[in-house]
């Protein structure tokens, strides 16, 4: 597809129409197949690249992004080249559970972020996998010498047998049963949706940053 914009910002401050070559394919927001609508555009110093602004068409989105374009001649051809991608809301963690457990807030970031995009479907997996690194390596830390044994069996088990605080094993226990829910084929817990499951692991994260914070404090203020 080859589509006619006018640039008006050319560095001779003149006027100059040129011709940008296709269109970027996907919304780096919504993710789905667009055909983007153009806003305005500004060329590089040498003339030889071009920066468009382009919006979302999808009345859910409506996301402006940057699309590159780049030309080998002289002539006012541009051709697509590479898109600015948005960068994803980030859910923020304390520096406790970041330290305890970086690839939880790395995998619950990645759900998170298909929760923004609508991806309900697989969202709630990705929770699930989050849930699952930061109860086993919270446990670990707690359980050094049976690490090996903690990474190899069911998150369930190592719940029941491995946490002693109560309040972790309630709510880390049930988050499970939910996760559980969204990558089985059949739901057992009907009530209960998505945010019953995200409240599920932030409750169990206030209680193991809770936990971790008391027993510095503690330690730190020995008799």
């Amino acid at each position: 597809m080859t589509t006619t914009y006018q640039i008006i910002n050319y560095p001779k401050s003149i006027d100059v129409y040129a011709f940008l070559e296709d269109y970027p394919h996907d919304c780096p927001s919504c993710h789905q197949k667009i055909t983007p609508n153009y806003n305005s555009a500004t060329f590089n110093r040498d003339l030889t690249q071009i920066s468009a602004l382009l919006t979302c068409p999808n009345p859910y989105c409506e996301t402006s992004f940057v699309a590159n374009y780049l030309t080998n001649d002289t002539s006012c051809r541009f051709y697509y080249e590479s898109i600015f991608k948005v960068k994803p809301q980030q859910f923020t963690f304390g520096k406790e559970i970041e330290q305890l457990s970086p690839l939880f807030v790395k995998i619950y970031n990645e759900a998170y972020f298909a929760e923004q995009n609508d991806l309900f479907e697989i969202c709630g997996v990705g929770y699930r996998k989050a849930l699952e690194f930061l109860i086993k390596d919270y446990i670990i830390k707690n359980n050094p010498n049976d690490a090996e044994l903690i990474k190899s069996i069911l998150l369930g088990k190592c719940i029941k047998d491995f946490v002693q605080n109560q309040k972790i094993k309630d709510t880390a226990e049930r988050a499970t049963w939910l996760g559980n829910d969204h990558a089985h084929y059949v739901k057992k817990w009907e009530t209960k949706d998505l945010s019953d499951l995200k409240l599920l692991i932030r409750l169990s994260v206030v209680w193991i940053e809770s936990e971790i914070l008391t027993d510095q404090l503690v330690t730190s203020m020995t008799k």
